[in-house]
């Protein structure tokens, strides 16, 4: 059921330790920071690894960060017309996308909405972070930077191998058609191609049960709809997630050196290569955006299929949505 990992004191006040002299070193000027944040408990494990996303990243060099905590905002989950002040265009036919892109352009937009787009607009960094229930306890990171590059981070625990119905609604509500993709402007040619996404998530169940033997299954599949439909679908450069691996089978010592495992990655996060994903122009629109021909012929002598999701009848390339390309190629 819920996170429970992080109930003993103790623990959480060593997760909790001071940020070293190490992590101030990072060349990371004017940079934002952006936590949405999906856990019921400040006891919980999903908590101790936020509240150390928080420091290590405040620790940097200009950085500053800001959390969302969704469930102490009582963020509205569900997407209604509710969202948008005033009158409605269509009310006889409601359709909740075209009706909120208009008004996003009207700037009629509910204020939780609007607080949220700005927050989102101006990271560099979004961590998404949530607990998981049914022994299915994942976090959620994602990280985006705003300049050149800008980097969000979810951080949740996965409900029944997805995320929690109110982070869902955050995703409904905030990513906005207009704002955060377009018909046009989606994948790697989207709205937010220029910011990186990554997923941080804890599980209920061993790494050994989401393998590709495993009674849940491939985690690289489960991921595939979160990191290919949501996130790259508005265009971020997805890193690799941060999967702590049942928190709550293990003893504090355990779970202390699952977080300080995460604060050595956060020192260097914005530096890592992203995952994997098929170029847009891989695809013909022309018919029905299946892969070009020329790409299929490319492929046809490969061991592995492109990605999890376009693996064109061939084995799913292996770790495709857990693991950094560097990883595996230098």
């Amino acid at each position: 059921m819920a996170d429970t990992a992080h109930s003993c004191h103790s623990c959480h006040t060593s997760c909790h330790a001071a940020a070293t002299p190490a992590e101030t070193t990072a060349e990371a000027t004017g940079k934002k920071v952006l936590i949405v944040y999906a856990h019921q408990s400040p006891h919980s494990f999903n908590a101790a690894a936020k509240d150390a996303a928080v420091e290590v990243l405040t620790a940097l060099q200009g950085y500053t960060v800001e959390v969302s905590d969704l469930y102490a905002m009582n963020f509205k989950a569900t997407a209604t017309a509710e969202d948008i002040n005033g009158e409605v265009h269509n009310p006889d036919n409601f359709q909740y996308a075209n009706e909120t892109k208009l008004a996003w352009e009207e700037e009629k937009l509910s204020a939780d909405i609007t607080v949220e787009h700005k927050k989102l607009k101006e990271a560099d960094l979004v961590i998404f972070q949530v607990s998981s229930r049914k022994g299915k306890n994942c976090l959620l990171n994602i990280a985006f930077p705003q300049h050149e590059l800008t980097c969000d981070l979810f951080q949740f625990p996965m409900y029944w191998f997805t995320v929690p119905a109110i982070m869902k609604g955050w995703i409904d509500r905030v990513l906005t058609l207009g704002f955060a993709y377009t018909p046009e402007k989606r994948y790697s040619q989207g709205i937010f191609k220029d910011k990186r996404a990554m997923l941080s998530f804890t599980t209920g169940s061993l790494e050994s049960m989401f393998s590709d033997h495993g009674i849940n299954g491939d985690m690289n599949v489960t991921l595939w709809p979160i990191q290919n439909g949501i996130l790259h679908y508005c265009g971020f450069q997805v890193l690799a997630p941060q999967i702590f691996w049942a928190p709550s089978r293990f003893a504090c010592d355990i779970r202390d050196t699952m977080l300080v495992t995460w604060r050595s990655r956060l020192k260097g996060l914005l530096a890592e290569v992203p995952l994997s994903f098929t170029p847009s122009d891989s695809f013909d629109g022309e018919t029905g955006f299946q892969l070009k021909p020329e790409i299929k012929k490319i492929q046809a002598n490969k061991q592995f299929g492109l990605t999890v999701g376009t693996h064109i009848g061939k084995p799913l390339p292996p770790n495709n949505q857990t693991h950094r390309y560097a990883d595996y190629f230098g």
